[in-house]
């Protein structure tokens, strides 16, 4: 190894002392814990010869960043907790303003008045939208704002079982099912309609019991329908002293009644859409509210209040609730949510102010209309069936072609051959839906993107048919 007068201990006599000192035999020692698969294959070899100048560098990076292709060139079909919604360039100005983007945890009140309206302005509207007497100032995404929920009932009634939709977002149950593991909580799938995807009433009546601690719902669903009549499943839930857990897609609420309608105790979602890009699977937004104000001192996260100056003579805003394990007790603390997602939800807060009520609504009927103008056009296809469930549903549905011999990774193989992300495949979350594809539509995709994507797939089916 040879030393670098720019770079401290690298010498090779320095570092070999280095690697003595903390027992390794060499540098791949300290990345062990990651197997060597992986490692082998985020390796980039820039075939570059050794002590070249920056810009040689530079210029093979860039060569090698061509090979990307990103939404420009791609159209996409595939949501599944990500989802392709378009970001007003008002929102990236504003999030990018030195006083937000480089701030951190506003801790001093007196400094951070900007920061601290902007989080309440994002709870009062999350408020708004979901009906919720309170929100925090956002967890890290939708699945971990989930798995809080479920640690949460726990915590209001002390009961040790929670159950679960099976059509429920297949990630967001494993972190969920990672949280409780140590908890002392078993989580239960609930079987569902096979016609409809709807929860099963029955099933769900046979496995709620007095030790149910909630009883977690999407709305919409991971598959896109939307559950009819919810509040029937709130009253079995609350007939058992259980809470009700409502994940949502924010963006549906402009057209869907909030979940306070059907009294939800606990409302969760993932806040990508709020005018969040599509940046490698982050940074998301995690929303989290509840209905009853007493359940307010069981929440995760932080809360953000409004209050007055000492004098009383001004307006102001702090931190008025924190209870992480930095703050309080370890034992006491209900969540060890650190630094949040704040820059996010300050995003999803300049989002909803510039669409309004309106905006919002005009936005939810866009997506609607693409996604059963979307739907209709594919189940025209011979041996295609679209949507599978016969139920209303929003922005995804999914796509069965369990009727022709081609299977969906050959499907989209070939779609992505024509510049277009298929739908996601379904058969390693759901066995029984062995060959089909969950489809999403969003205001971004015209009519000529979704005939494009239409017509891809008519040509794609019959062409392997007359093989």
């Amino acid at each position: 190894m040879e030393s670098h007068p720019w770079i401290p201990n690298s010498s090779q006599k320095i570092f070999d002392e280095m690697l003595s000192e903390i027992g390794a035999n060499d540098v791949e020692d300290l990345f062990s814990d990651i197997p060597r698969e992986i490692r082998e294959k985020a390796k980039i070899d820039l075939e570059i010869e050794q002590s070249v100048s920056e810009y040689l560098v530079w210029r093979k990076v860039k060569q090698i960043l061509k090979r990307n292709k990103s939404l420009l060139e791609l159209k996409c079909f595939r949501g599944a907790g990500c989802w392709p919604h378009y970001v007003p360039a008002v929102v990236k100005e504003i999030v990018r303003r030195s006083e937000f983007y480089t701030s951190y945890t506003p801790y001093q009140a007196e400094i951070s008045q900007g920061m601290l309206q902007a989080l309440f302005e994002y709870q009062s509207m999350i408020a708004d939208l979901t009906g919720m007497e309170v929100v925090n100032a956002s967890l890290y995404d939708g699945s971990t704002a989930l798995a809080e929920a479920i640690l949460m009932a726990k915590r209001v009634n002390g009961r040790s079982k929670v159950l679960v939709p099976r059509t429920m977002n297949p990630q967001y149950l494993e972190v969920a099912k990672t949280y409780t593991k140590y908890q002392g909580i078993k989580i239960v799938e609930v079987d569902y309609c096979k016609e409809t995807g709807y929860m099963n009433r029955d099933d769900l009546q046979n496995k709620i019991d007095d030790d149910t601690a909630a009883v977690c719902l999407e709305v919409p669903s991971f598959l896109g329908f939307i559950e009819e009549k919810p509040d029937e499943i709130a009253e079995i839930a609350h007939s058992k002293g259980a809470l009700l857990v409502v994940s949502v897609d924010p963006i549906s609420l402009g057209i869907l009644k909030p979940p306070a309608d059907y009294d939800a105790d606990i409302v969760v979602g993932e806040g990508q859409p709020l005018g969040l890009g599509l940046n490698y699977g982050g940074p998301l937004l995690g929303i989290f509210g509840v209905r009853d104000l007493k359940l307010a001192r069981k929440m995760p996260g932080r809360l953000i209040g409004m209050t007055t100056t000492l004098d009383g003579s001004q307006r102001g805003f702090c931190m008025v609730w924190q209870t992480r394990e930095q703050h309080i007790r370890r034992e006491r603390a209900t969540s060890n949510i650190c630094t949040n997602e704040t820059l996010c939800a300050i995003a999803a807060a300049v989002y909803l102010s510039l669409l309004g009520p309106k905006g919002l609504r005009k936005l939810c009927e866009i997506i609607l209309y693409n996604s059963h103008y979307l739907a209709k056009q594919l189940n025209s296809i011979e041996g295609v069936v679209a949507p599978l469930f016969k139920s209303a549903f929003f922005k995804e549905f999914v796509v069965d072609f369990s009727k022709i011999s081609i299977s969906v990774e050959h499907i989209n193989r070939e779609l992505l051959k024509r510049n277009i992300i298929g739908g996601l495949e379904l058969s390693k979350y759901f066995p029984q839906l062995e060959n089909a594809a969950l489809f999403c539509t969003t205001e971004i995709h015209t009519k000529e993107d979704l005939d494009c994507l239409v017509e891809a797939l008519r040509e794609i089916i019959s062409g392997e048919n007359n093989v």
